[in-house]
């Protein structure tokens, strides 16, 4: 049974500590706010993340100094083409000591995974990563193994080099609770970059804000943040516009609305709000459910893109009113 609702004095906490977050990963990744609340969005959120961009502009970056102000455990798996499953998950060992054969975790039992260039491993090994991401544990000859708690995978791909790739299936893309991009920073913020001695970049001057234990705590209360029946109302709304719409050969998910809920109480907590406002879901939208569309043959060689069809939607449903 779920508790009594987070109180607003809770609400003022998670506030302070999701800025002192946020504050700790700007350290090393300058001028990139609006993609770093969105990472902790999904963190509180229980969610995982799938970065796409391109090479350099800061994705192993954001997930290392998210782990560094986390203070839990950290890997990194470079996703390769001949990355077998046992690779990333673990596999049983013989042990000549004792006799038996035991468990050997693989990289994804950490707090924070980072899955590089996640579209560079045959399919195979990507169900293996994205199973664990679901469920949770890992099954080695009938034993379930539970990863820790909190669990973010933060994916990335390069969605410019497509040579020697495999294309992430829409049924695993959906598993991502969101999608986002660094993207290039501006001027002046690049320049500061650039400035010698600046510390950007400088994953272990990160400092430890925060605790797994804190994290998993805050997940599981702000998931009775109260949200009116009109915002569900209004999120039912999208993703039937979506499924209606003669551009897209798949709407949006009941899974990807969840994860919209989800994502609508974390962000509403972090501005210090006790409930859910229509802004909160058009600023999500995009992120939470646009690569889990599927645009139809037609619409995709009229040059047309998921997330300006969302963006579409968004703009055409009725956004409920408050009463008098």
């Amino acid at each position: 049974m779920t508790g009594p609702a987070i109180g607003e004095h809770e609400i003022a906490a998670f506030r302070t500590l999701h800025g002192r977050v946020g504050d700790a990963v700007e350290t090393a990744l300058r001028g990139k706010r609006s993609v770093i609340d969105l990472v902790l969005v999904s963190m509180f959120a229980g969610g995982h993340v799938l970065l796409e961009d391109v090479p350099g502009t800061g994705k192993t970056t954001l997930a290392r100094a998210v782990a560094g102000a986390l203070g839990g455990l950290s890997r990194r798996v470079q996703f390769t083409p001949d990355l077998l499953p046992s690779d990333v998950t673990g596999t049983s060992v013989y042990d000549p000591q004792t006799g038996q054969v035991r468990f050997r975790p693989g990289p994804v039992f950490a707090n924070v995974v980072l899955a590089d260039e996640i579209n560079r491993a045959a399919a195979k090994t990507q169900s293996a990563l994205l199973e664990v991401m679901e469920e949770r544990t890992v099954t080695v000859d009938g034993v379930g193994h539970t990863v820790p708690d909190p669990f973010l995978v933060v994916a990335t791909q390069n969605p410019i080099d497509l040579d020697g790739t495999y294309r992430l299936p829409e049924a695993q893309l959906d598993r991502f609770m969101l999608r986002t991009s660094i993207g290039y920073p501006e001027l002046d913020q690049e320049l500061d970059v650039l400035r010698p001695g600046s510390g950007a970049g400088a994953v272990g001057a990160v400092p430890t804000v925060t605790s797994p234990q804190q994290v998993a705590d805050y997940g599981r209360r702000l998931a009775t943040l109260h949200v009116a029946d009109p915002i569900l109302r209004y999120i039912t709304e999208l993703g039937a516009a979506t499924r209606a719409d003669s551009r897209l050969r798949l709407g949006a998910s009941t899974r990807g609305l969840r994860a919209l809920v989800r994502c609508v109480q974390v962000y509403a907590a972090a501005q210090g709000r006790h409930f859910a406002i229509p802004s909160d879901v058009q600023r999500l939208a995009p992120p939470v459910l646009a690569h889990r569309l599927v645009l139809t043959r037609e619409a995709l060689l009229a040059g047309g893109t998921t997330d300006e069809v969302l963006t579409e939607v968004v703009a055409t449903v009725e956004v409920p009113r408050p009463t008098p």
